[in-house]
């Protein structure tokens, strides 16, 4: 008989500095929402204030004891800074001691990049792409071709993909399943589907969704988006051919 596949919760969230909609800054309510989707792993973007210092919007003194997460380990933007770029990684304190991540510079006319989290058997890469169509295309390419260079794990990328349309802006992502669990944005009436996952081959999803409820909507501009994954005994390596997009069943 074989042996039950790992099974890991992801899940995706854009902040918005932890000011709602239109503030006031109010942390605690992205906390609650955080601990509310019980993931194992969670990307989230503009974690940092964008001025100045860039100083943390999400204070990292209270994410363990509100949340049951930490802060994965890397170098940020500057010394008071959450994340890179806008973006941080949070995981189970289990899975911290396997973890790994390397920052990914990304081209675009904006400044962007992002972040691979490496665990046994798994790279996943957080990202936020850039406001332009053309930028978005050049980001995907050079992920791609990062990841390809990091080993054979199985491999799962999710974020802010700033694209609202399914069937043009993802071509670099072709190898891949493109998931979108639904509308995401703007929180109070979500309309949009920016945040997204994609995943290689190895992987099973088991379901997705997006976390809905009022202080999702009231907590970011953003809702967060998740994907309950199970590891397929199998290679993960890319190969162009065998995805098709999937927009959206599972877990709706």
């Amino acid at each position: 008989m074989p042996t039950r596949p790992d099974r890991l919760r992801l899940a995706s969230y854009n902040l918005h500095k932890c000011r709602g909609m239109t503030g006031p800054y109010a942390p605690e309510r992205n906390l609650r929402v955080i601990a509310e989707i019980g993931a194992d792993v969670i990307a989230l973007q503009e974690v940092d204030f964008r001025h100045g210092s860039r100083p943390e919007a999400l204070p990292r003194a209270r994410i363990e004891a509100a949340t049951g997460m930490v802060p994965a380990i890397f170098n940020g933007t500057g010394s008071n800074s959450l994340g890179w770029h806008g973006q941080t990684i949070l995981l189970r304190p289990e899975l911290m001691a396997e973890a790994q991540v390397r920052r990914l510079p990304l081209p675009g006319i904006e400044p962007r990049g992002a972040l691979a989290l490496r665990l046994p058997g798994l790279t996943l890469i957080a990202l936020h792409l850039g406001l332009a169509r053309s930028s978005r295309r050049a980001q995907l390419q050079r992920i791609v071709a990062q990841a390809g260079r990091l080993g054979p794990d199985r491999l799962v990328l999710t974020g802010d993909f700033n694209e609202w349309h399914d069937d043009r802006g993802l071509e670099p992502l072709e190898p891949m399943h493109v998931i979108a669990p639904g509308p995401s944005w703007p929180a109070p009436f979500p309309r949009l589907r920016y945040d997204r996952f994609a995943v290689s081959r190895g992987i099973e999803v088991l379901a997705h969704g997006v976390h809905d409820n009022d202080m999702a909507r009231q907590a970011s501009d953003h809702l967060p988006v998740w994907a309950d994954i199970a590891f397929e005994p199998r290679s993960a390596a890319p190969e162009p051919g065998i995805s098709g997009r999937i927009d959206g069943q599972l877990g709706e």
